[in-house]
């Protein structure tokens, strides 16, 4: 199973939508994540299919355009894909340094409203429940719970709320991203986020609804996960070339396949860094040198020089 996906977090009217070289480089709104990977998947799948060992291994591609807001419509599509294959590759792009991603924390994003009181800010301030300022109470507190919790990161990303300065707003909205490594993290996260939501919500003066979750479970390193970083490691040394991998904080539709047992690499696009930022770019020269990886390995699985991961169970821990 072959995923990428489709879309990038710049939205239609950012400034930042040109593409253009600089030197090794080419630079532009996620051609690193992940349009440089699409190239990678298609021409590795060009090298297969051109060559001895076309049709002797059977493959699927699914290019979904919802991976930057957690892949909240395409997860069932996913999990159902994950069921028909023995081994998966993501193109996401590799680290900066060219090592590729070995276990990922697990993401969930949410919303908390808060409903206050409007009122004139001067003649009757006293009767106003301000909206914004007990958004502010909580984003201290979910704030605080970075550092508390090794593995666990909480960013505060988006707030809104209020209008007219001569009026107490009765209105805020927050947005917020967490990261965690192993469902310990993710129960622990969950009892504070109650705890600062009950800080806060104080009916009928504040009310605080908080929607969301856990869209991505963590990917801890599985022995299907290094049975086929194995295999690339092998396909590298060929060509007399190295590669590594490392753990990682970022999270991606690999979680989403390891979830539902299915073992996978998801770093296999090009490198490149900078990425949800307007430096973000691609090393040009990757382009190759991924797409001829990748093309190796899907050889050496469809001749049997490699193997396949056993069992296929993704949520099974590698050894020591």
């Amino acid at each position: 199973l072959l995923v990428g996906h489709t879309d990038t977090v710049f939205p239609a009217d950012s400034p930042f939508q040109s593409v253009w070289r600089e030197g090794p480089r080419l630079r532009g709104p996620g051609v690193a994540d992940m349009k440089g990977g699409l190239v990678v998947m298609r021409e590795a799948l060009h090298a297969l299919e051109s060559g001895p060992a076309a049709g002797r291994i059977g493959w699927e591609v699914i290019l979904n355009p919802d991976e930057e807001i957690g892949s909240p419509v395409s997860a069932p599509v996913l999990e159902a894909a994950a069921a028909r294959h023995r081994a998966g590759l993501v193109f996401e792009p590799s680290l900066p340094d060219g090592t590729l991603a070995g276990a990922r924390r697990g993401s969930g994003n949410w919303t908390a409203v808060f409903a206050g009181r409007s009122a004139h800010a001067g003649r009757e301030h006293h009767l106003g429940r301000n909206a914004v300022a007990a958004a502010a109470r909580f984003i201290t507190a979910i704030d605080g719970l970075n550092g508390q919790r090794p593995g666990v990161t909480v960013n505060p990303a988006f707030v809104r709320g209020g209008g007219a300065s001569n009026v107490v707003p009765d209105r805020a909205v927050v947005r917020f991203n967490v990261r965690v490594t192993d469902d310990d993290d993710a129960t622990w996260v969950t009892h504070q986020l109650d705890r600062a939501v009950a800080s806060v919500h104080a009916p009928p003066d504040y009310t605080v609804a908080l929607h969301g979750g856990f869209s991505r479970p963590p990917k801890p390193m599985s022995a299907g996960q290094q049975t086929l970083l194995d295999a690339l490691r092998a396909c590298a040394e060929v060509t007399g070339g190295t590669l590594d991998w490392a753990p990682t904080g970022g999270c991606c539709d690999g979680n989403n396949l390891a979830a539902a047992g299915l073992p996978n690499v998801d770093t296999l696009g090009v490198v490149g860094g900078g990425i949800h930022s307007d430096s973000e770019y691609m090393e040009i020269d990757s382009l190759v040198e991924r797409a001829g990886l990748v093309g190796s390995l899907l050889v050496a699985l469809a001749t049997g020089d490699a193997a396949f991961p056993e069992g296929g169970d993704a949520r099974d821990p590698a050894g020591p």
